[in-house]
């Protein structure tokens, strides 16, 4: 049970999934007291056993209208693609006055298809931890996983104030920090910062599974730091990134024409053997990463040659 010493922010919370995402809210909530009691919903039975077994939910449901009746704060924490089928399945049963929200990497296909299903009297807020893993399942989660990383909620013109304060509240309360955006706005943000790298994650390992000439052994034995980051983000989740492509594709598109007419512009550079035009790229590359270090989003401690 959640920590009795003081009174946690929600009497009830329900989470649809109970993955990466909602493992790791969970702990979170056990960890602060933030929760009086958590329900929980997997469509996996082996999930749902797992869960009971760690002690993620006070109760555990095999459908998701059971799992959010009573619900203060209900958590969608399933593929973008079938957000809006999930609501449409829990709208019943929602309860008045309740926080509805989401984990999801996109926003504009979030609010496209979870809106039309949101009850009147309940408060829809959409949301986003920009935090993960490669790793995923219910044994994959740890309360940490949301510390001093960033939550984007996207909460339209209608949304209650104080209702999206008390979201705000809550995710600081799991170790974020949060801002706020429209949702067309963190899509094109998410596509350059996330969607973009896994989608060159995924295409470098594929073109290394290509070549004829270099064995896959070789591959493998010879994989060196970079390689080896690229194959970790092409490890994540495959449902997931099927559903982030497939309803964040005008950003990605944008974002990937970019990305292709910088790349002409470095092949070119190395083909005219312009070292200055290379230099002050991998100078500007170095300062974004000396950036991403101070803000505490890494470390710049060395992992070459790690064991783990």
């Amino acid at each position: 049970m959640a920590n009795s010493a003081k009174q946690p922010m929600f009497g009830k919370v329900a989470l649809i999934g109970l993955g990466l995402i909602g493992s790791s809210l969970s702990l979170a909530m056990r960890r602060g007291g933030l929760a009086g009691f958590i329900s929980g919903y997997a469509q996996s039975a082996e999930t749902r056993k797992t869960a009971v077994d760690l002690g993620l939910v006070d109760e555990i449901h095999t459908n998701a209208s059971e799992a959010v009746k009573d619900a203060d704060l209900v958590v969608l924490c399933v593929p973008v693609g079938v957000c809006g089928a999930v609501t449409a399945e829990i709208s019943d049963s929602l309860k008045q006055g309740a926080i509805l929200t989401d984990v999801a990497s996109t926003k504009g296909s979030v609010v496209r298809d979870m809106v039309p299903h949101v009850p009147a009297g309940v408060h829809f807020i959409p949301g986003h931890p920009i935090a993960g893993s490669e790793k995923s399942g219910p044994k994959a989660g740890y309360a940490e996983l949301f510390d001093n990383r960033g939550c984007i909620l996207t909460p339209d013109e209608n949304a209650d104030p104080v209702m999206t304060d008390k979201l705000e509240a809550f995710w600081r309360a799991c170790g974020s920090y949060v801002d706020r955006m429209d949702a067309a706005h963190h899509d094109m943000v998410l596509a350059i910062t996330s969607h973009l790298p896994h989608l060159i994650a995924y295409s470098i390992v594929m073109t290394a599974s290509h070549l004829e000439e270099v064995t896959e052994s070789e591959v493998i034995k010879f994989s060196a730091g970079g390689f080896r980051d690229f194959t970790r983000i092409a490890a994540s989740d495959p449902t997931m990134w099927r559903d982030v492509f497939l309803n964040n594709k005008e950003a990605v598109l944008e974002m990937l024409g970019r990305f292709s007419e910088d790349l002409s512009a470095l092949q070119k550079a190395i083909r005219h053997q312009d070292g200055d035009m290379l230099f002050d790229l991998f100078t500007r590359s170095r300062d974004i990463r000396r950036g991403i270090v101070e803000a505490g989003q890494d470390t710049d401690e060395p992992d070459f040659g790690r064991l783990s």
